[in-house]
């Protein structure tokens, strides 16, 4: 079960990440701005956030397989599209509209809420690590080798190779079918009553908060930073290996972090991860830029990039138990995406604007050292009605 919930992640969120090296050429052959394709990108980012909740809730009560089936169909047709785009408004239905509701049910959500199901607290930091690690790996091996492929063939072929990849996913998804239930959920509650309890939960609305900026960040990066290079006189091909770097270090600090947060308080090591993202965005803003160190910067984001995802999640099941899981943690997801909306769009914004990201950089690292003081008062234990039980 784990095996395949590390493919289908793989794919899926490997893909996704992969869009930034379109930018250029995209945005070339269309005819339009960067702001454009980042609005696009953002608003495929806020649409699988926002429906996220609804994906989630449908999977705690149907099962993952239906989910990610559906979403990865419509991933492929969403990439197919975009393959044959001629403008803008094909753009946005393609790489926005369907692949937007395409992620919401082919997601690392949807996931770790089946393999939650089954994996005691001690040890979900290192498993839901292992899930994020394999999005990342994927992007590592993905980004160099699509950009090689679309040096070759061009984006549009290589648009539709990537939908001929995503039709098989759903294969994969047989091997997430529901087993036992291995862990205590705690005393059966309603869809209403967990909605009311993470309302009233101070720890979980700040980790919704906070998870903003971690959406922001990696939106921001993944959808500009091989164009931020280029700009500074880095090559395409080790613009593309910086990206790809991020995964592959990814790999590494997803699993550390995630058995870090099974040793200590998890919202510890997430104040942890957001000051190092604002102290290594400043030294992005102030040390030269070239192949080399635009590859460096790409190592540092990356042990950092998504390994607040393992330590926000396990905090949703150490504090809520996994029989909601899926849905609770899909609104938590669903301010990431907004955050990914914003620092998507915004970064595009600020560019078309000023011809510059130095301002997106600025606001980013502000909003990495808010994020790691919203998290320091953050209450992870479990709520009075997990009591007694045992995980």
């Amino acid at each position: 079960m784990l095996l395949c919930g590390v493919l289908i992640v793989l794919a899926t969120n490997g893909l996704r990440q992969t869009f930034g090296i379109f930018l250029r050429p995209i945005a070339l052959d269309l005819d339009i701005s960067r702001q454009m394709f980042g609005f696009v990108i953002a608003f495929q980012t806020l649409l699988s956030g926002l429906t996220q909740p609804v994906a989630g809730m449908l999977a705690d009560r149907y099962g993952a397989v239906k989910l990610i089936i559906g979403g990865t169909l419509l991933y492929a047709l969403g990439l197919w599209l975009l393959s044959v785009s001629a403008n803008a408004l094909d753009l946005q239905i393609s790489l926005g509209l369907l692949i937007g509701l395409g992620l919401s049910g082919a997601s690392q959500v949807i996931v770790l809420g089946a393999v939650g199901k089954i994996v005691p607290n001690e040890r979900r930091g290192m498993v839901f690590g292992t899930v994020i690690a394999a999005g990342s790996l994927g992007m590592f091996f993905l980004v160099p080798g699509l950009q090689g492929m679309l040096d070759v063939f061009g984006w549009r072929e290589t648009l539709a190779m990537m939908a001929a990849i995503m039709v098989v996913i759903p294969l994969l998804s047989i091997g997430l079918r529901s087993g036992p239930m291995v862990v205590d959920a705690g005393p059966k509650q309603s869809l209403r009553q967990a909605i009311e309890e993470a309302r009233g939960h101070s720890g979980y609305l700040l980790l919704t908060v906070g998870f903003f900026v971690c959406g922001f960040h990696v939106t921001f990066i993944a959808t500009h930073f091989p164009a931020y290079l280029a700009d500074n006189g880095v090559s395409l091909t080790a613009a593309a290996y910086a990206l790809g770097v991020i995964g592959l270090f990814n790999v590494i600090g997803a699993y550390l972090f995630g058995v870090l947060g099974d040793r200590f308080r998890k919202k510890n090591v997430l104040t942890l991860i957001y000051g190092l993202r604002a102290v290594v965005m400043v030294l992005i803003l102030i040390i030269p830029i070239n192949d080399v160190t635009g590859i460096i910067f790409g190592a540092a984001l990356g042990i950092i990039w998504l390994a607040t995802v393992p330590l926000t999640s396990g905090i949703v099941a150490q504090v809520f138990g996994p029989r909601h899981f899926s849905m609770l943690y899909g609104v938590v997801f669903m301010s990431h995406q907004i955050g990914g909306f914003t620092g998507a769009w915004l970064g595009g914004y600020i560019y078309d604007l000023t011809g510059s990201y130095d301002l997106m950089w600025g606001i980013s690292v502000a909003l990495g050292l808010a994020a790691a003081a919203l998290h320091w008062p953050i209450s992870d234990q479990p709520v009075a009605r997990m009591a007694g039980q045992t995980n």
